[in-house]
């Protein structure tokens, strides 16, 4: 198949993956939308949401959807990284075995992440950086195509312990969830209240997926577009020759370059689910928020202002 069918037909799935998750999650496009965009892309996702509007519940049908191995890890303050990575147990031979952690999965949905102490975060930060696990000095890679889908309550921080920026660099998109519309909600409770399951059917596996990513990397991207992502992460950037009075007030910190990369990225696969063989701009602004809202701190002037990380990056594209 040409680069130009598959992109065709990717756009088809696409659609038809939405509405095979529609059977179980009511609205929530844009989110939906995301984090297919970081499948398609190999990234890693942070959703970033108050309990009960159904985080786990649409990592699970997603999972489901795809083909994919899923594994849900619930993060506590008592978690060790053994409990999530697995350790070497002495069986009746009395020789060592080695029993897998539930990292081991294509689809891993570790929920309420800062809950759980650095040690642990650091753990799984190299299984996502490095997609494999050092146990006992052996390293052990982890199957391909391989996700992490965090979740974080953002109104409950006692007991809970802050994301390293290194850490939430990893995630390509920060992914913001919000409550759903009175319609919606209507929707959610006839559905959830009656006693018919909805049945989901994969369209995709795992080794489709990873000729997806394959694809996905293989579209051109303009050099104006290119330099349009990385003069936007640039001007996040305050002290610096590009970045603007506005900026250097209300920031402390910018982007990384990995925030460029992942730009272009998120822009090709926008292009390519939206049937376009090559991303423009427009693409570019699309995945913005969701990719720079966690990468720009803010200083106490923007805090006391009221200036969210939303009008930054809109101010600025």
């Amino acid at each position: 198949m040409s680069d130009v069918k598959a992109i065709e037909e990717l756009g088809k799935k696409h659609q038809a993956l939405k509405k095979e998750i529609a059977k179980v999650i009511v609205g929530q496009h844009e989110v939906i939308d995301l984090i297919l965009l970081s499948i398609y892309t190999g990234g890693h996702s942070l959703l970033i949401g108050v309990p009960g509007l159904a985080k786990t519940l649409m990592v699970n049908t997603i999972a489901r959807t795809l083909g994919l191995d899923f594994k849900r890890i619930q993060f506590t303050p008592d978690l060790m990284p053994s409990d999530i990575l697995g350790s070497e147990v002495l069986d009746q031979n009395r020789s060592f075995k080695f029993i897998k952690g539930p990292v081991f999965a294509n689809i891993i949905l570790a929920d309420e992440i800062n809950r759980t102490p650095p040690k642990t975060q650091a753990a799984l930060l190299e299984a996502m950086q490095e997609k494999a696990v050092t146990i006992a000095g052996e390293r052990h890679k982890l199957e391909a195509p391989y996700f992490v889908l965090a979740t974080q309550n953002p109104i409950e921080q006692e007991g809970t312990y802050p994301l390293p920026e290194a850490q939430l660099d990893r995630f390509m998109f920060a992914i913001e969830l919000k409550y759903p519309s009175m319609e919606e909600e209507v929707q959610i409770v006839k559905e959830t209240t009656d006693d018919e399951e909805a049945t989901i059917n994969p369209l995709f596996d795992a080794e489709e997926i990873l000729t997806v990513q394959h694809l996905v990397r293989r579209i051109p991207v303009p050099n104006n577009v290119v330099e349009y992502a990385v003069k936007l992460v640039n001007s996040t950037r305050p002290g610096t020759p590009s970045s603007s009075d506005y900026i250097n007030q209300y920031l402390d910190w910018g982007a990384g370059p990995r925030a460029s990369q992942n730009l272009v990225l998120g822009a090709k696969a926008h292009a390519a689910v939206n049937g376009k063989f090559s991303p423009d701009i427009e693409d570019v602004q699309a995945v913005a928020l969701g990719i720079l809202r966690h990468r720009i701190i803010k200083n106490y002037k923007a805090e006391a202002e009221g200036i969210t990380e939303e009008d930054i990056i809109n101010h600025l594209m």
